[in-house]
């Protein structure tokens, strides 16, 4: 059977491996910075970190907006669970919003009636690589002062009006290399930032909070005088994760540009079908095709005739709202809609 998602590697990449392993530098260092460089160069915005985990990357956001337990963000339950468990961490009250469930995307038409004064961020989800609106959500997010954040989970390489995600328009973006996205570092992540104070605080968060061009005295002993002031994480990216980043990207428009010709094929293929339709895109959107998305009047049915195809189908996620530890299990109509159609089917490299 195809499978739905199904991990990258480049071929030839062991030599260079091996040669990290026995270097003695296996810390973030000069791999690390020419990996962030190549995001930098595809994305379109110099402003960019990696991470050792998407988990990193987004309690980094968190940090660098200094969320108090207790504080408001708003958020879709249409996405993964590992969007949304750093709320919990940092104990932050979720405001759920509705979805449009030919779409996916966050119910702009809500978005203010959410707001009050203690809501600290606006978390907008690309879930499954589809996007939509995007500068409707900004600009409401402008309107009160609010930083808005990208949610790019599976979306990387996914484009709103020509540009990148990480260069659309968010305050900051996050993005997930784990194994199935591309590209994979086998685990990591990475942020864009839309503000160099943003992105100048990031990279003390990530390091402990740490400066390292003032933490060591000349003779390599720490500095006393080097004051650490913010909550930090050990979240720089290894050597050996972002080699193979590195490598990756080197491959990512070939390896994007066949999940489009395999959408292309699926279009055709859903033109014949009754119960079943493509999920509707934004005319400003060009997915990434991570997943094709389909929405079917009898779900489970549909399923089972694409497997009975060969193609493994799912609905991928379930929407977060059902948890308790988010103590907001708010029943949201769109959100009840799209989850009881939504299907993803195998729109991968590897078709």
């Amino acid at each position: 059977m195809i499978p739905i998602y199904k991990p990258f590697m480049p071929e030839n990449i062991t030599t260079g491996i091996n040669e990290i392993l026995y270097s003695g530098q296996l810390a973030y260092g000069k791999y690390g910075k020419e990996f962030e460089k190549m995001l930098s160069q595809f994305i379109g915005n110099p402003h960019i970190l990696t991470t050792t985990t998407y988990n990193h990357a987004l309690l980094t956001v968190l940090s660098v907006l200094d969320l108090k337990p207790g504080d408001e963000i708003i958020a879709s339950p249409v996405s993964c669970l590992a969007s949304n468990q750093p709320f919990a961490i940092k104990s932050l009250n979720i405001r759920w919003i509705d979805v449009d469930p030919e779409t996916s995307a966050m119910d702009v038409s809500q978005l203010r009636s959410l707001i009050t004064k203690n809501t600290k961020a606006i978390f907008n989800n690309l879930f499954c690589g589809y996007a939509g609106e995007l500068e409707d959500v900004y600009q409401i997010g402008k309107e009160f002062g609010i930083p808005v954040i990208d949610d790019c989970i599976e979306a990387f390489g996914t484009e709103y009006k020509g540009n990148r995600t990480g260069n659309t328009g968010a305050d900051m973006t996050v993005f997930s290399f784990q194994t199935v996205r591309l590209p994979n570092t086998i685990d990591g992540g990475a942020i864009s930032f839309n503000n160099k104070v943003f992105f100048e605080k990031a990279k003390l968060v990530r390091d402990y909070g740490i400066d390292r061009t003032n933490f060591r005295l000349e003779n390599g002993e720490i500095n006393p005088d080097c004051d650490i002031n913010i909550e930090g994480y050990g979240a720089t990216m290894s050597e050996i994760n972002s080699y193979i980043g590195l490598k990756q990207i080197e491959e990512i428009e070939t390896l994007l540009g066949k999940q489009k010709a395999n959408a292309e094929k699926w279009n055709t293929f859903f033109e014949k079908q009754v119960n079943a339709k493509p999920l509707k895109i934004n005319k400003n959107v060009n997915p990434n095709f991570w997943v094709y998305g389909v929405l079917s009047e009898n779900k489970n049915e549909f399923l089972q005739k694409m497997k009975d195809k060969g193609f493994y189908s799912t609905g991928v996620h379930i929407n977060n709202n059902i948890y308790s530890v988010f103590k907001n299990r708010e029943n949201l109509k769109g959100v009840n809609e799209f989850m009881g159609k939504y299907v993803a089917v195998p729109c991968g490299w590897w078709l």
